[in-house]
């Protein structure tokens, strides 16, 4: 497959949106393995960035790159990791308020641990509302489905807030009009959003620049219009 060249952001034709974060001929990987020997790629603000490729391809390897680039430049960052890193034995209310654990001491942490300020159920109810976990507020994670804890997950990094959101398979276990309403949502709240996304279809619905990975490399990076099927179909080829 042709890699395609990069363009910029739509709605930015001279490409004059700033760069968050770039890698130049970049190594990355994870322990002792090696995923990319010589990655080449910028994000630049507002733009809705979709990975795509097959498992292994590099796709969370990439996003965790892209979190520890952007929090050490000092980006508000917002994060849904592909296993969740949710707590368990807490409450969907818990996990969800732990997106802003930092804003307060240990102190203010530990009283609101054993019983909830009413300024917080306040501030968390909303977005479980909008994510269908209304009902499950004060219910253990560990009683929830996988669709229920993935949108924990995303309930989290809603309350985080931020400017980027990077989110690693964030709808895989909800249905197709679920995905569809949670990421016109993320869009919203959101400046620029950077998904690895399962679904070619929603990729291409919800973002506007694929990147392609495969085999540890930028096979694809181009407007998702511009993007046909077949090269899409490529991605996952054996």
């Amino acid at each position: 497959m042709n890699a395609l060249r990069p363009v910029p952001s739509p709605g930015d034709p001279a490409g004059s949106a700033p760069v968050l974060a770039t890698f130049a001929d970049a190594r990355l990987g994870y322990g002792d393995r090696t995923v990319f020997e010589r990655l080449s790629l910028s994000v630049r603000q507002g733009e809705r960035v979709a990975l795509l490729g097959r498992s292994g391809a590099g796709k969370s390897t990439l996003i965790a790159a892209l979190y520890r680039r952007l929090s050490d430049a000092g980006a508000r960052v917002a994060l849904v990791p592909q296993d969740h890193a949710l707590v368990p034995q807490l409450s969907v209310f818990h996990n969800i308020y732990m997106g802003r654990l930092d804003r307060h001491g240990a102190f203010y942490n530990a009283v609101n641990l054993v019983r909830p300020f009413r300024r917080e159920r306040d501030a968390v109810a909303p977005l479980a509302e909008e994510l269908g976990l209304g009902p499950d507020l004060l219910r253990p994670v560990e009683r929830l489905s996988g669709g229920q804890r993935q949108r924990t997950a995303v309930g989290r990094a809603w309350f985080r807030g931020g400017d980027v959101l990077l989110a690693d398979e964030p709808v895989s276990a909800v249905d197709e009009a679920q995905a569809r309403r949670i990421l016109a949502a993320m869009a919203g709240r959101f400046a620029t959003l950077i998904l690895s996304l399962h679904a070619v279809d929603l990729a291409r619905e919800s973002c506007d620049r694929i990147v392609g990975l495969r085999a540890g490399a930028v096979v694809i990076d181009a407007p998702a219009a511009a993007v046909t099927r077949a090269e899409l179909d490529g991605l996952y080829a054996r």
